[in-house]
């Protein structure tokens, strides 16, 4: 499916003046990206919030990140 995502990627970027081929393309970049898991219904269910596309300074996490961000300062990185 990785290179079916691939080659559908492709054929987006040499579709760009063909309406109808864009379409078709953006389709298969669609089917891929579901088959993958990327997009569509969520295949796990921990009962825990999805938190994809939070900032994490909003989330139960900001604190162990902020420590972690300490860390990287800390060792120069």
């Amino acid at each position: 499916m990785v290179k079916e995502l691939m080659a559908a990627r492709r054929a987006v970027r040499q579709a760009k003046s063909d309406r109808v081929a864009l379409a078709q393309a953006r389709a298969r970049v669609d089917e891929a990206k579901i088959a993958l898991g990327e997009r569509g219904k969520v295949w796990w269910d921990d009962g825990e919030p999805d938190l994809n596309r939070h900032l994490v300074k909003n989330t139960a996490y900001a604190t162990w990140f902020s420590r972690l961000a300490g860390e990287d300062r800390a060792n120069g990185e």
